[in-house]
């Protein structure tokens, strides 16, 4: 981890989309009038400064211009999201400001704007490199667009990322294999490389409890992660976490921020919020309803509609949860600061003899490749307090 700490990040959620994708449970919304932009920046600032009086003055690490889709806004609107921020917090030249976007050829015509506007890391929601599994997953776009909006963004961004998903309907490691290989002769440094989950309340959910559709088992789901991981890696690409790889030095500094688990201002329609207020670890989240939060705002300076203050033993469990998605790994020494009691001896012998954790040198401790793969199981079993 750097000297310096994990960081202390802005997230700003842009709540619109011009389609909602069928497999998306994210806070998105789509309207048929384009919303007011400059009503949603004025609630913003507004919100902005509700949170600033509750951080105190910060150096801001990363700031991150997520949705939705953030690309839907006027640069005049970026810019002014931006300046905002720099007017509340101290926010030093240089660190990394990412925006989301759809690769349409309209949106894609907005990036110089954007880099005028500051920011200097572009996260493109590519998806697929195939076009029938791009209408299949309701995508605006084509590959021919997709790849303009590559090119474009490594021309106009010092810095650029873009998603895919894997473990699609009927799709081989074989083919998989070399719609990767096509996206890393693409990919500038960065990739962030996603199964396809069935998340209930999207369109796909009932799609797929219908029979409409299936996707892998968990066994071709397991040689799709390895085929990843083996690709990915030949080419310089590791995974630093489970579903992110970058070449080194070019990580996303703004998700190593929750992942590490710094803190973080969520301003916007359903933003969370992980912060320190007075010592105490707060953990915030607004309304997720687009007008009804900007009315909020309007009426009481912010959206802020629940949160609660974590106690030792619920912030030790999330700094697992995340830390261990790393290929670093969480500190032991600070896990035990946070929870006041150490990580179970016993425990991790048993882990890392089933070969699913591993030590890194004297202090950390990390998930092994297989131990990925169940995550989740590995987690809750460190986290035990029996």
């Amino acid at each position: 981890m750097n000297a310096a700490g994990p960081g202390f990040g802005i997230y700003l959620h842009w709540p619109f989309c011009a389609a909602k994708c069928p497999y998306c449970d994210f806070n998105s919304h789509v309207r048929h009038q384009p919303p007011d932009q400059k009503r949603f920046v004025a609630a913003f600032e507004a919100e902005l400064a509700h949170f600033r009086a509750r951080t105190g003055p910060r150096e801001v690490t990363s700031i991150f211009l997520g949705g939705g889709t953030p690309s839907l806004m006027e640069p005049a609107t970026v810019a002014a999201l931006l300046d905002a921020v720099a007017r509340l917090w101290t926010v030093p030249d240089g660190i990394e400001i990412t925006l989301e976007a759809n690769p349409s050829s309209v949106e894609a015509g907005r990036f110089r704007g954007y880099r005028a506007a500051g920011v200097n890391r572009v996260s493109l929601g590519v998806q697929a490199l195939n076009d029938a599994d791009l209408r299949f997953l309701g995508r605006l776009h084509n590959v021919a667009e997709a790849l303009v909006a590559i090119e474009l963004a490594r021309e106009v961004f010092p810095r650029l990322s873009f998603d895919l998903i894997y473990a699609r309907p009927d799709q081989t490691p074989e083919a998989w294999a070399a719609e990767l290989e096509t996206a890393i002769g693409h990919a500038a440094d960065h990739l962030s490389l996603y199964q396809l989950t069935i998340e209930e309340g999207t369109r796909f959910y009932a799609l797929h409890a219908a029979g409409k559709f299936t996707i892998p088992d968990n066994e071709r789901a397991a040689e799709l992660y390895a085929v990843t991981q083996l690709i990915t890696g030949a080419h310089g690409l590791p995974a630093y976490e489970i579903s992110n790889h970058a070449r080194p030095g070019a990580e996303s500094r703004h998700n190593l921020v929750y992942w590490r688990y710094g803190e973080y201002v969520g301003a916007g329609p359903g933003a969370h919020g992980r912060f320190l207020e007075n010592g105490i670890r707060k953990f915030t989240f607004t309304e997720k309803m687009p007008e009804t939060w900007a009315g909020l705002v309007e009426a009481g300076g912010h959206g802020v509609t629940g949160g609660e203050s974590l106690s030792r033993s619920e912030e030790a469990d999330e700094f697992l949860i995340m830390g261990l998605r790393l290929a670093e790994g969480i500190d032991l020494i600070r896990y035990e600061a946070m929870s006041g009691r150490p990580l179970s001896l016993a425990r991790i012998a048993t882990l890392q003899g089933e070969g699913l954790v591993e030590p890194v040198g004297n202090s950390r401790l990390r998930a092994t490749p297989t131990g990925m793969i169940v995550l989740d199981a590995v987690v809750a079993d460190l986290a035990r307090q029996d």
